[in-house]
């Protein structure tokens, strides 16, 4: 089931010892002694992970910077955010863009704490990770040379809540140098819950005023911006009053009536707060006096020299290349919100040898990736078809950059499900075609696309590019209207054949009574072989299969063998269950036959899902990683003693558990 996504959702301490943020900052005051985070210490480590620090940092708190500290000075706007030394541009033009959004700016920078009578040098703040809201607490030792803050700053030298912000942000992903380069939707995301989209003005989608529209009424932060084709264009103003290279904030989407016609109109803020587009609908534009004047007062009434102007959505679409729309969760927005959208969400991974199954390219492992079922019930408001964002995301990889592991490059594919299937296998995907996917695979974090589908069933395999590639993920699918999901391949269970009735030795076959002879000769006078016995007699037999690589049956298989087939519970083996696990074995053979697809004498890791299904059980996705893990050797091949060794012991469990059951129904 996936996991809900409840209103309203409460942060959880990340500190190690589990206390919080208020536990700590008490302590603190009651020893008067000034906070030092044992999780994120004031040393070279939190800085750099990859090289020595390359600049003589001190640490020093704020009080030993300036003389009067304040945690914000008249109210956090985007002049409080300064770059520092470190590659981290993306992030500090997702914290300008928090600060238009005040009640967003409020969760991730609480407001309860400060420089004044509960001051302890400690500080925490709010950051969404995977389905998660967590409080992150931090000391106040900055790292600073010659006394001045060298990273991200204010441009007040009294004002400290974005350096601290930095810092939390820093510790959330193991140092400051895990900042270096990302995406400003990234961070977004981490500080509103939401899930990110890029559109390209040249080449979007024609209904895209219309999807701006609901994101805006939604309550979705949203940027815009004009590419720059050398750095010297970098913040350089064009003559219409705009400027590349520049993030800009889009604040509201309208239509008004115009000489008869609808016009799309899109209200714009540049953040230095003056300059100003000049073009038709500006400010003092002759467009404005010819509309009804009710409808100018409503749009204008707040308009002024201050950096924010109208634009027609057409013009815009002209002179912006780039949209990155940030969709709010329904825990991240207000209750006047207009709209809101319908979230769904699944965590998985890719393990290599069992669920890392690679992109369609590699059609025999591509059926092993995760599978997750799309119900579309309702269409859109006014229209026959459903309005769905997928957004697979990988996680926690930019804290995992110190091991040496950097993003793995991900995508996913969307196709039309057939009716009360399960965990669909490759001949489905060598045979039916996707119905719609992402764009392409990328090394990023995230990876988002918007669809349009029609009402129906579908199944979402997400993958890695490469197979063996492994990776967490969370996968988040927001509808307009609601949508059922399930995760493929959750059945455990078995449908074991009944065990043949015992034949008397007149009635034996030749087969049967060659395993006799073969039986009385190394069982001797108590005609019953124990665990090394049956090892002997099944190295043998096995020896002479030229099809079966392995260097003999291990005698914990062996055991396992008498424990599944021993039903008087003497510890040994007689003919007669013998010769019913032999019958056994002869099918479990010929399946492990038919799954070593390259006459290699060993199966595929990969192929045990379907091998299992054969011989008549169903584990579910956790158990099947669970065994790749366990038997998988280094190239993901399972050899025949440890192919055995698995389908005894969950035959066993099978047999154990329905005959728990079975007790447990006659006790009822």
């Amino acid at each position: 089931t996936p996991l809900s996504l409840s209103l309203p959702v409460s942060s959880i301490s990340t500190q190690g010892d589990g206390k919080t943020f208020e536990q700590l900052r008490q302590e603190c005051l009651q020893k008067k002694k000034l906070f030092e985070d044992p999780d994120f210490p004031a040393c070279d480590s939190s800085l750099y992970y990859s090289q020595s620090v390359p600049i003589n940092f001190e640490w020093k708190r704020p009080g030993e910077l300036c003389e009067n500290p304040e945690f914000i000075v008249g109210g956090a706007d985007r002049t409080d955010i300064c770059q520092g030394a470190l590659g981290d541009c993306w992030l500090l033009a997702a914290i300008a863009s928090l600060t238009l959004h005040k009640e967003t700016l409020a969760r991730v920078v609480p407001n309860d704490q400060g420089f004044d009578r509960s001051y302890a040098g400690i500080f925490h703040f709010q950051f969404w990770q995977h389905n998660r809201w967590l409080d992150v607490v931090v000391d106040d030792r900055l790292p600073a040379v010659r006394n001045r803050l060298v990273l991200l700053h204010s441009a007040s030298n009294n004002e400290f809540w974005s350096a601290l912000l930095e810092k939390a942000y820093a510790k959330l992903n193991g140092s400051y140098e895990s900042l270096k380069g990302g995406s400003t939707l990234e961070a977004m995301e981490d500080f509103t819950g939401g899930v990110g989209e890029t559109y390209e003005t040249k080449s979007a989608p024609t209904d895209l005023f219309n999807i701006m529209k609901k994101a805006y009424d939604r309550g979705s932060m949203m940027g815009c911006s004009i590419d720059i084709t050398s750095s010297a264009e970098s913040e350089a103003q064009t003559a219409s009053g705009l400027v590349k290279g520049h993030a800009y904030s889009i604040t509201g989407l309208e239509e008004v009536n115009y000489r008869g016609k609808k016009v799309k109109l899109i209200r714009i803020r540049n953040p230095w707060g003056q300059v100003e587009w000049n073009g038709a609908w500006s400010d003092e534009s002759r467009e404005w006096n010819v509309i009804d004047s009710s409808e100018k007062k409503r749009i204008l009434q707040n308009s002024m020299d201050d950096g924010e102007f109208w634009m027609e959505f057409e013009d815009f679409k002209a002179n912006y290349d780039k949209i990155e729309i940030c969709n709010l969760t329904p825990d991240s927005l207000t209750d006047e919100t207009k709209r809101k959208w319908e979230v769904n969400m699944f965590e998985g991974n890719w393990i290599r040898g069992s669920t890392a199954g690679g992109c369609r390219n590699f059609i025999d492992t591509f059926w092993t990736n995760p599978q997750f079922k799309l119900t579309l019930l309702h269409a859109d408001d006014n229209n026959d078809k459903c309005s769905v964002v997928i957004a697979l995301m990988q996680k926690n990889r930019r804290a995992l950059r110190k091991e040496g592991l950097d993003l793995q490059t991900i995508g996913f594919a969307l196709y039309e499900a057939p009716a009360d299937e399960d965990h669909l296998g490759k001949d489905f995907f060598r045979y039916n075609g996707s119905k719609a996917r992402s764009k392409t695979y990328i090394n990023v974090r995230e990876i988002s696309e918007r669809f349009t589908l029609p009402p129906g069933n579908y199944l979402l395999v997400p993958t890695t590019f490469q197979p063996h590639d492994e990776a967490d993920f969370i996968i988040r699918i927001f509808s307009e209207r609601a949508a059922g999901t399930m995760e493929m391949g959750n059945t455990v269970d078995a449908d074991l054949p009944d065990p043949p009735m015992p034949s008397l030795p007149e009635e034996e076959t030749d087969e049967e009574k060659g395993l006799r002879r073969m039986f009385e000769k190394i069982a001797g006078s108590d005609q019953a072989i124990s665990a090394m016995e049956l090892q002997q007699v099944l190295n043998g037999v096995l020896s002479r299969r030229r099809e079966i690589k392995f260097d003999g049956l291990s005698l914990n298989t062996c055991h396992s063998i008498i424990n599944l087939m021993d039903v008087d519970n003497s510890g040994q083996l007689e003919f007669q269950e013998f010769k019913v696990f032999w019958e056994k074995m002869k099918k479990w053979i010929m399946l492990f036959i038919s799954y070593d697809t390259d006459r290699s004498g060993k199966m595929s890791s990969y192929e045990l899902r379907i091998a299992l299904k054969a011989a008549g059980m169903h584990l579910n996705t956790k158990l099947l990683q669970l065994l790749g893990l366990r038997f998988a050797d280094e190239n993901y091949d399972i050899d025949f003693d440890d192919y055995l060794t698995c389908i005894i012991r969950l035959e066993n469990m099978f047999s154990e558990y329905q005959g728990t059951f079975l007790l447990l129904s006659m006790n009822v």
